[in-house]
């Protein structure tokens, strides 16, 4: 059920890595240096691996996704300023507090993931290179989320047990026994975001019956 988010729409351009139209960073350098053709996707045991020693730098998106983020992300910049006011006013659709800069939003906890109202479950409309049997969905959150600074702005422990109870609960419970094998997760560290302002986590999932997805996109946060 995952894959690229070209595959559900018109293809999207593609930069050329000889002439970007922003600096690449090493990362970026580095995939686009590999031929399409040579390249694997992450497989379920070594998501696990990368998530359970916090590597999370090794999550790449392929060559040719890569090209297209790379070019979707210049056509957002220049038509919104950045990644996020498309984010909050085209995905989300969340107004933000009067007058908060970096924006802010309304919630009914203080506590993340404790209302419905406040977080949306979306697709990740450009995820990394995974096989085909993970899914890979985003949870935003209007409530922040608490990191620490001493630590590369990885969560908090309080934190890490907050979304893990949150996991267990809307997750690997809807996929029935043994769905805690099906599901993982994780928060990038604060250098790795690419939407600072709005917190929000990965989850990914594996085997998931389309009945069982659509129940978790069902949006809950703007009635």
């Amino acid at each position: 059920m995952a894959g690229d988010a070209a595959s559900d729409r018109e293809a999207p351009p593609e930069i050329d890595p000889q002439n970007p139209p922003f600096p690449l960073n090493d990362t970026d350098k580095k995939v686009l240096a590999i031929r399409d053709e040579d390249w694997k996707p992450i497989t379920w045991p070594q998501l696990k691996e990368i998530i359970a020693t916090n590597t999370l730098e090794k999550l790449q998106r392929s060559p040719l996704a890569t090209r297209q983020y790379l070019a979707w992300s210049a056509s957002i910049k220049s038509q919104y300023g950045s990644t996020l006011p498309y984010i909050t006013s085209q995905k989300l659709r969340w107004k933000p507090s009067p007058n908060s800069d970096p924006p802010t939003f309304p919630s009914q906890s203080p506590t993340p993931f404790a209302s419905r109202a406040d977080y949306a479950i979306l697709p990740n409309d450009w995820p990394y290179s995974f096989t085909p049997d993970i899914t890979h969905l985003l949870v935003w959150t209007k409530t922040p989320i608490a990191t620490d600074d001493a630590e590369g702005g990885d969560v908090t422990a309080e934190s890490r047990r907050l979304i893990d109870g949150f996991v267990e609960r809307n997750f690997a419970r809807k996929l029935g026994e043994g769905g805690g094998e099906r599901v993982l997760w994780f928060k990038n560290w604060t250098g790795l975001q690419s939407v600072r302002a709005l917190d929000h986590v990965h989850v990914l999932v594996r085997d998931v019956p389309a009945e069982v997805l659509e129940g978790w996109l069902e949006r809950r946060d703007l009635e």
